[in-house]
């Protein structure tokens, strides 16, 4: 009856939610198995070196300023004085640090990449070459801020700093090229917030007359998955250029599209960055003005953009992805089955709906399984082919046709191509997405578009008589 319809609709229903709850764990085993991925990448960090942040050069000019200040000293309640207020001139000491920006930075990297092993899993680390040159522009020593007119200035000995996030990644103790004189980089940024890296001592700068004064220098730099950089300078020109097929750009800046080349040799791209786009200067001056180590990493309150060695295929986040149209996938099977019950007369048990809902499920389990020891697409087949083969055995049996076993199979494989195409083109997932679904819908219409749906569940015990006898009167 009708009624016997709708409790077999709602149990294979039932049942379709039920191997929802494998689907569930096996995703949290996908999320632990990428929280044991980020381990290894923190232990291989923790061990050599961590992603690198680059900013500078920077022209630090210290100094001292001494001026007059009159201040209102109140008078003692116990001296009787008709004048409450009195006012005195003292003598203040500030110590304060003009900071300059290159005017023009050019800096050109060739970076290599390489593979770090913690267990299963693997890591890119870098190796970088970079070649800085530009030239700074230095302030007269009236240009120097001072809180009044007539301040006497003291100047200190003027370094430049280089910001590096983690210095065991410096492979040479480069030495600056500081308008013809060689000066040897020294431990320590000497910088308030950002104290990781190297500064150069100038020695005594004259700064009767604004001058102009070219630099260069070179530094080798080792990292892991992604080398960043602080455009500090009113015009930069970064180019670099890498063996690594796969680069990924991020940040506040992307490459400029007319100087970008990438293919399987590798990529070159260049960033040209002007200060009227970029607010790194006022953001690192502004943090170094407190004159103090701030209380968080000062690195994510400046604007920088990146370059990340990362594999392109991530398998944890690809099977992670795949899972996600597990539900999908069993919905559709069992559709497949109810309709083939009505189409057919063939009674299928709830029971073998849930071994093949199973046996869907655990597609996913091996794919992850086996996609950390090979190659993403060699899993993805191995996986699905062993999928295939069992429901196409098991269905043989169950529907009592080698054929239908067959035909099954072949659905379940266009099914798994689908989904193959889904995971490969993630910016086109939700047109894919959506045109599968309507074609399987349009098929079980196609299919299901002679059905009498009034009669489907109706005892045929009592077959109706012919049309073209007659029936005797009693």
């Amino acid at each position: 009856m009708q009624k016997t319809l709708l409790i077999k609709a709602l149990i294979v229903f039932g049942l379709m939610l039920l191997i929802g709850l494998p689907l569930l764990m096996i995703q949290e085993t996908i999320k632990e198995r990428m929280q044991f991925r980020q381990e290894a990448v923190d232990s291989i960090a923790a061990d050599s070196v961590r992603e690198q942040t680059v900013i500078g050069p920077i022209l630090v000019i210290p100094y001292t300023e001494q001026f007059d200040e009159r201040v209102e000293i109140a008078a003692d309640k116990d001296q009787k004085s008709s004048v409450p207020v009195r006012t005195e001139v003292q003598r203040r000491t500030m110590q304060r640090r003009f900071l300059v920006y290159p005017n023009n930075l050019e800096l050109r990297g060739n970076i290599e990449t390489d593979r770090r092993y913690r267990g299963i899993h693997q890591v890119l680390v870098y190796s970088g070459q970079h070649a800085f040159k530009g030239d700074f522009t230095l302030p007269s020593q009236e240009q120097l801020p001072r809180k009044t007119t007539d301040a006497r200035i003291t100047l200190g000995q003027p370094f430049i700093a280089l910001s590096i996030e983690d210095v065991r990644g410096i492979r040479n103790i480069p030495k600056i090229n500081w308008g013809g004189r060689q000066i040897e980089f020294e431990q320590g940024t000497n910088l308030f917030a950002f104290r990781s890296g190297l500064h150069a001592p100038l020695g005594a700068l004259a700064l009767a007359a604004q001058q102009q004064v070219n630099f260069s220098f070179d530094l080798g730099l080792d990292g892991i998955e992604r080398q960043h950089f602080v455009p500090v300078a009113k015009n930069s020109q970064i180019t670099l250029k890498s063996n690594w097929p796969h680069p990924q750009f991020g940040g506040r800046f992307l490459p400029s599209p007319k100087n970008r080349q990438i293919d399987a040799n590798g990529f070159n791209v260049s960033w040209a960055i002007s200060a009227l786009a970029s607010n790194a200067q006022t953001q690192i001056s502004g943090i170094e003005g407190e004159f103090k180590v701030p209380d968080s990493a000062p690195l994510g309150q400046v604007e920088r953009f990146n370059v990340g060695f990362i594999e392109p295929v991530n398998v944890y986040s690809q099977s992670d992805r795949a899972t996600k149209y597990g539900l999908l996938f069993v919905a559709l099977t069992f559709a497949a089955f109810f309709i083939f019950e009505i189409l057919k007369s063939l009674p299928i048990h709830p029971v073998q709906y849930l071994l093949v809902g199973l046996a869907l499920a655990m597609f996913f389990l091996l794919l992850v399984g086996l996609a950390e020891h090979i190659a993403f697409i060699y899993a993805y087949l191995i996986a699905s082919a062993a999928c295939i083969a069992l429901n196409s055995f098991y269905l043989a049996h169950v529907l009592h046709d080698a054929r239908r076993g067959l035909g099954f199979g072949v659905a379940l494989t266009l099914l798994y191509g689908a989904l193959y195409g889904l995971l490969n083109s993630e910016s086109n997932a939700l047109v894919m997405g959506s045109i599968l679904l309507f074609a399987v819908l349009a098929a079980i219409m196609v299919a299901t578009r002679k059905v009498d749906w009034y009669q489907v569940g109706k005892n045929n015990a009592a077959p109706a008589a012919p049309a073209h006898e007659s029936v005797a009167p009693g």
